[in-house]
């Protein structure tokens, strides 16, 4: 199941904040803030997708991930990867190192990053 853009941003939120009433979820918001009514709506659809939950507080309902942040992106990400470059992670960190601006530094980041988990995988 997929977030749509608005779903997600308001995730993020939430991912953020860990636990949130409505008034919280709508201080995240940058001036023009959405309508209570459209957050309102936002999180009955994410409710029904299963990626959030509440707990009843008095009248006010607290509001959390069901989700974790990591495994949906992990999940985004290897979907991107299935989809878009034949199931291959080399043909994505081919198109990933060459089609976007990462500069000198950041790519020999990126390969310490690999070179670790190389090292790992012989242990």
């Amino acid at each position: 199941m997929q977030l749509s853009n608005s779903e997600e941003q308001l995730m993020q939120h939430l991912w953020k904040l860990e636990k949130a009433f409505m008034k919280d979820l709508l201080e995240c918001y940058p001036e023009p803030k959405p309508a209570t009514t459209t957050v309102a709506t936002l999180l009955k659809r994410m409710i029904d997708k299963k990626f959030v939950t509440y707990t009843e507080i008095g009248n006010s309902r607290e509001y959390y991930p069901l989700v974790k942040k990591t495994d949906y992106f992990s999940k985004h990400v290897n979907g991107l990867i299935k989809n878009f470059f034949n199931n291959s992670a080399s043909q994505f960190a081919s198109f990933f190192t060459t089609e976007t601006d990462l500069t000198k530094t950041e790519l020999e980041e990126l390969q310490k990053i690999i070179d670790k988990e190389i090292q790992k995988k012989k242990k």
